[in-house]
């Protein structure tokens, strides 16, 4: 069987297509010529399977979902305390253009905003003496987090430096409270080069994943940054990474998140997944309007509000035994979107054929909508390829377990 996860995000995929509202960024010439309808999302979990769909190959520029990433650099490299120093924690309620400063210690409110991570940017690439030394530290760190050698859109860069005026105002007047001790001309040439860096939505999920799975890079397994890390990350796009929109996102979506004027969002579920859209069609405050109806639907159809996480994904099969005579899986504890993905690609193992499979709920204590859904389609699968399903559910986990076709395993009282 094939796991159904890559069909759901098909269908969210021509839901998304069907709103045409919002317009691509032109205040960055080479944004102007980007192609409306281009659009792509894709999901990485923190054991490592990623599935995508649309233009998921096609590349563009991180922008502002650089932030969190490099914010997470100047952490680990520096520490809290001397990140502290120089950025505060607390949101802006602001545009993400404003020049957003405390009073007494006239340190930028947050990372998300520009002036918080062009003073991230000179914390991180303190040591590199231009532009083009900075550029490559970033970029080598967010290779690291997508776990493939990424690289600079010069075309990007240019265009972008070219209209970089309001951010150099910020970066000056950074200069003139002592926030930034380097040439103020140095450090935004170096933090459009940052916004420059070219991403698949595909890299983006993976990045997410990455800071959702505490730091720990789900494919190559490098510790990324520090759990320590992950976790301040996290907290400051839940706060802050939507700008004055993040109480209303917080609230109703529930997944801590960034986006880009390019068109990508990312948003990081800790211990589940990490996701990501691309379509350049912004909204009235710069996100991409799709994006956040994929978002939307994440939250509601598979559970990913922050608020109703697990604490365990992967400790949903209990046991698992496979002959030529059948497979019997047993399931505990709770059963999520997370859980249910690991067992997903467990079930794909076992090959067509007419041997039967049991299914053991006996030690499951709850399923959520979504792993219930996932469960039976998987059990639908299994049938369609030969075999017979069986289930053992004692307490009623899945009341009136209809496969979605109108047939149903047969219940069996002993194990």
């Amino acid at each position: 069987m094939q796991t159904p996860v890559p069909d759901y995000l098909q269908e969210l995929l021509e839901d998304i297509m069907s709103d045409r509202r919002g317009h691509v960024a032109d205040y960055i010439p080479v944004l102007a010529e980007a192609e409306p309808d281009q659009c792509a999302v894709a999901l990485s979990t923190v054991h490592g399977s990623t599935y995508s769909v649309g233009d998921d190959d096609v590349q563009f520029s991180v922008q502002s979902i650089s932030k969190p990433f490099v914010y997470a650099a100047a952490l680990e490299a520096m520490g809290g305390d001397a990140v502290d120093g120089k950025v505060g924690v607390e949101p802006s309620g602001e545009a993400f253009n404003e020049l957003s400063l405390e009073t007494g210690t006239h340190r930028p409110k947050n990372a998300m905003i520009n002036a918080g991570a062009i003073t991230v940017h000179s914390l991180f690439t303190a040591a590199s003496g231009d532009h083009s030394e900075r550029a490559a530290a970033v970029t080598r760190f967010l290779s690291r987090l997508a776990g493939r050698d990424l690289c600079l859109d010069e075309e990007v860069f240019h265009s972008e430096l070219q209209t970089a005026h309001r951010n150099l105002a910020i970066a000056h007047m950074l200069r003139t409270y002592d926030v930034l001790a380097e040439d103020p001309h140095d450090v935004v040439r170096g933090y459009t080069a940052q916004c420059s860096v070219a991403v698949t939505v595909k890299d983006l999920s993976m990045m997410a994943a990455t800071l959702a799975n505490r730091g720990r890079q789900p494919r190559t397994g490098e510790q990324v940054v520090s759990p320590w890390v992950a976790r301040r990350t996290l907290s400051v796009m839940a706060a802050a990474g939507m700008y004055d929109g993040a109480g209303s996102w917080l609230t109703s979506v529930g997944i801590p998140a960034k986006s880009g004027v390019s068109g990508g969002l990312i948003g990081a579920l800790p211990g589940q997944v990490g996701a990501a859209v691309f379509s350049p069609r912004l909204d009235v405050q710069g996100n991409s309007s799709r994006g956040i109806r994929a978002f939307s639907r994440l939250s509601a159809d598979m559970g990913m509000h922050l608020f109703e996480s697990e604490v365990r994904t992967d400790s949903v099969i209990h046991g698992w035994s496979q002959d030529s005579d059948g497979a019997t899986v047993r399931l505990q504890d709770e059963l999520r979107f997370t859980g249910a993905e690991v067992l997903l690609n467990r079930l794909e193992g076992i090959p067509a054929g007419s041997a039967p499979v049991l299914f053991d709920l006996s030690n499951l204590h709850a399923v959520t909508d979504v792993g219930r859904r996932m469960l039976l389609e998987g059990m639908r699968r299994l049938r369609l390829d030969g075999h017979s399903i069986h289930l053992h559910d004692p307490q009623g986990r899945l009341p009136e377990p209809d496969m979605g076709d109108g047939t149903f395993p047969e219940l069996v009282e002993e194990r």
